[in-house]
């Protein structure tokens, strides 16, 4: 019998090299009733680390084609996600 399923090693295989892989997730995941300043910090902290990522744009693409709601990531913030899904594409 076929199958036309990836292996799913070969589709999370980019995560290996992560810059966040071991990192505590508060970084890219706000805790409850986060507002203002603080959540600006905790995001730009996280942007910090995925500016110097090697995986950020799959990451970014993943988060995208998932619809990720929550966190961070590939730099861009759950608000930051929800602005550019709004735009329509360009042809």
């Amino acid at each position: 019998m076929r199958t036309h399923t990836k292996p799913l090693l070969q589709v999370w295989a980019w995560q290996k090299d992560a810059a966040c892989r071991g990192m505590d997730s508060s970084v890219f995941f706000s805790p409850e009733r986060e507002r203002g300043r603080a959540r600006q910090r905790r995001e730009e902290a996280a942007r910090t680390i995925c500016r110097q990522c090697p995986v950020s744009g799959p990451c970014g693409m993943f988060a995208r084609a998932s619809r990720q709601e929550y966190g961070v990531w590939g730099g861009c913030s759950e608000n930051e996600r929800r602005s550019t899904a709004a735009l329509p594409e360009r042809s």
